[in-house]
């Protein structure tokens, strides 16, 4: 896996999205003068994260044509949000934002939700389809997050009840090094940024998100009877959604899947050039609207080498169309 650093992109506009319910921060990437422009896509972070988790992926997109709109939910980071009204961080409501982040920034784009941001990304795409082109779920599953992580995530909400978020954050460094901790003591930016992400989060946000991961039901039906493509990402190991979970939740949507090598349930982090390639060769299948009776058509299988050009370490991304077996 690459080291956790990310410079901010040279060509990167941080700026706050005026939408039609209220201002969302974004981070803004568009193609390079002289870059034929593909099509736009509107990334969504996982819980505990943000915009900045898809920093390494934003240029080589750019280069392949596609504008990259990163943005902070309500109530993550720089997104303003109650502290305390648990109602406006309801998913209908957080998908409803998504909605008017997607005409804010000119719809259709293409929408990518990593892990929490997959669940948003879901509920607005069944709410109305109409803004998107596409929808790729980055280690992001078909229900509720693996027992294992629901521990966690419980452990959090019940700091959260009696903790203020600084004493929360010194009790999470205190549990170990970041990469054993995980969740928000490892991600891009250092600890400062991580720090100030935290502190900067809405309590509500994370005590109502958290219990969306733990109960969320199946919705791979109802999704599937969606006429747009579908993608599904992840890394080669995931302990959130185990990694047959997520072939079983493609071959039921007939989707385009990705493994990448090497990564796990930070594939834009841990393998930025494999991600992003895989993304875009999905988008530029899909550059323009498709018919609703070909959206599901059969596809074949194939199977790329790929390597990142921002580690030297050799990498696979092995990318199925449809169904694929372990």
């Amino acid at each position: 896996m690459t080291g956790y650093s990310s410079p901010a992109p040279p060509h990167a506009h941080s700026r706050r999205l005026r939408t039609a319910r209220g201002e969302f921060a974004v981070v803004d990437v568009s193609p390079a003068a002289g870059v034929p422009v593909r099509g736009t896509a509107l990334l969504l972070p996982g819980y505990t994260g943000s915009k900045e988790d898809f920093t390494l992926i934003h240029e080589p997109l750019a280069a392949r044509g596609y504008r990259t709109v990163a943005v902070d939910g309500r109530g993550q980071y720089e997104s303003d949000g109650p502290a305390d009204d648990e109602a406006t961080y309801a998913q209908d409501e957080l998908a409803r934002d998504v909605l008017a982040q997607a005409r804010a920034v000119g719809a259709p784009v293409h929408l990518v939700g990593h892990s929490l941001g997959g669940l948003i990304a879901r509920a607005a795409v069944l709410l109305d389809h109409s803004p998107f082109r596409s929808l790729t779920l980055v280690s992001s599953g078909p229900a509720r997050i693996s027992v294992s992580q629901e521990q966690r995530v419980k452990l959090l909400r019940d700091a959260l009840a009696v903790m203020s978020m600084a004493e929360c954050w010194e009790a999470i460094l205190a549990m170990g090094p970041p990469e054993e901790v995980g969740g928000p003591a490892r991600g891009l930016g250092g600890q400062d940024h991580l720090r100030r992400r935290w502190l900067s989060t809405s309590p509500a946000q994370l005590l109502v998100t958290g219990r969306q991961l733990c109960t969320e039901p199946d919705r791979v039906a109802e999704l599937a009877a969606v006429p747009l493509p579908f993608h599904v990402l992840s890394g080669a190991y995931d302990d959130t959604w185990p990694v047959p979970d997520l072939d079983e939740m493609a071959r039921r949507l007939a989707a385009h899947r990705t493994v990448v090598d090497g990564a796990e349930h930070s594939p834009a982090a841990d393998r930025p050039g494999p991600t992003a390639r895989a993304l875009a060769d999905f988008w530029d299948t899909h550059a323009t609207p498709q018919h609703p009776d070909t959206t599901h058509s059969p596809r074949s299988t194939d199977s790329t080498d790929s390597t990142d050009s921002t580690d030297s370490t050799d990498s696979s991304v092995h990318d199925d169309r449809g169904s694929r077996s372990r």
